[in-house]
This record gives C-alpha cells, structure tokens and sequence, in this order.
C-alpha cells in the first residue's frame, strides 16, 4: 500500500469513529485494487470476496433486463462504499448487478471476513454500513418511483443538467442516457429532439451540448 493510500479510512466520515486499533484492522487487511476508466468490477454471477470502499473515481451500477433494456441503480463515489457488495456479503448471494468504472478507480476491498468479524463486533462499524445502505436503498425507492410515476420529458431534463460536465455538455450516447432513465433510446431521441427544437440542447455525435441549462432546470421542476 502506498503513502497516498495508508491511513485511508479518514476519508470515510464513518470510519473515522472507530478506534485506532480498528482503523489499523481495516488498513491492513484491505487490499488497494486499480481499475482503469471502462473496466468491470462486478457482475451478475460473481460473488464478492470482500466490501469495496471507494477511494478514487466513479463506478456506475446498472442492472439488465433479459430483454437488453438497461437501467443505472446509482452511483459509488470517492468516500462512499458499494452497497450492493454489502448486501451480497449479508445475504451470501451473487451479484446481481454490474459495476462499471466510470474513470479510473482505487478502491480499497476489506475481505470477507474482516467485514464479518467488525459487523458482529464494532457498533461504529455496524452503524457505518447500516447508513449507508438504509440511505441507498432511499435512494432506490425514488429511482423506482421516477421509472414508474415519473414523466419522461422531466426525467430527461432533470438527468441532463445532473450529467452534465463544466463545459455544459453530457457525453453520452443516446443509447446510454437511455440506460440511465430505464427507458428506449427512441424515446431519449424524440425528447432530445425537442428539446433541441426548443433551442435548450444541441445534438452531437455521443454527446448533448446544454445551450439554456437553467431553462432544462426550470422545466424539470415544473412537474
């Protein structure tokens, strides 16, 4: 483990409530794992061998439909843990979801059964893994509500300011802004064409260009 990733519990609101001696448990036994921008960190079938706790980068969690059709469940960011590898540790299922870096990636992964072992021992750790898995799965529920109640031109609208980068643009594939609302990319298309029409967006190839970003705005929270 290098210098830059020694001590990297601090990073974790959480953990930075256990005792030193629990800090050091956790430091030492984790494993620092790399991935490059695109990789696979997870899928269906795999079963985790340890809890990840992200120290760098963005993993996109997405699930699949045996139709093909995509939908992103949430993201795991610097400072926060995966809570889909927690809750196949728990359960002792397979993944049944596929994680994918969204940028390079270091994570630390904490085995089995350290994890184990600070569940049943530490209440600070219990208490960190049961937020953050109680706060996701809040999270879930108003994916779950946006797919079946939400209105799809809002949602859209609302996806594209979130998604977009410092220069105003979202690269994307319509394909893949698809895959983040749970819906076609016909559909994505046609309201992408409005709203270009209306001169809010303008269309590129694998990417959207936000002209009026705060008339997206006021748009998807008209609803």
């Amino acid at each position: 483990m290098s210098g830059k990733e020694a001590g990297w519990t601090e990073r974790f609101a959480g953990l930075r409530r256990l005792s030193p001696q629990l800090r050091r448990k956790l430091e030492n036994a984790a494993r620092i794992r790399r991935f490059r921008a695109g990789d696979r960190i997870f899928g269906p079938g795999h079963t985790p061998s340890g809890m990840l706790f992200l120290l760098e980068g963005t993993v996109r969690v997405a699930q699949q439909s045996d139709s093909g059709r995509e939908i992103v469940l949430y993201r795991v960011s610097a400072g926060e843990s995966c809570v889909m590898t927690s809750a196949c540790l728990f359960t002792q299922h397979n993944y049944f979801a596929e994680g994918i870096a969204e940028s390079d990636v270091v994570a630390a992964e904490v085995p089995k059964s350290t994890f184990e072992e600070l569940l049943a021992d530490a209440p600070e750790f219990r208490d960190f893994v049961f937020s953050a898995y109680a706060n996701r799965i809040v999270d879930l529920f108003r994916v779950i509500d946006d797919v079946v109640f939400g209105r799809m031109d809002l949602r859209i609208a609302e996806r594209l300011v979130q998604l977009a980068n410092a220069d105003g643009e979202v690269r994307l594939t319509q394909a893949e802004l698809a895959a983040e609302l749970g819906t076609a990319r016909e559909v994505v298309s046609r309201q992408l064409g409005e709203f270009q029409r209306r001169g809010w967006v303008e269309l590129g190839r694998g990417r959207t260009r936000l002209i009026d970003p705060d008339a997206l705005a006021r748009f998807a929270a008209s609803g």
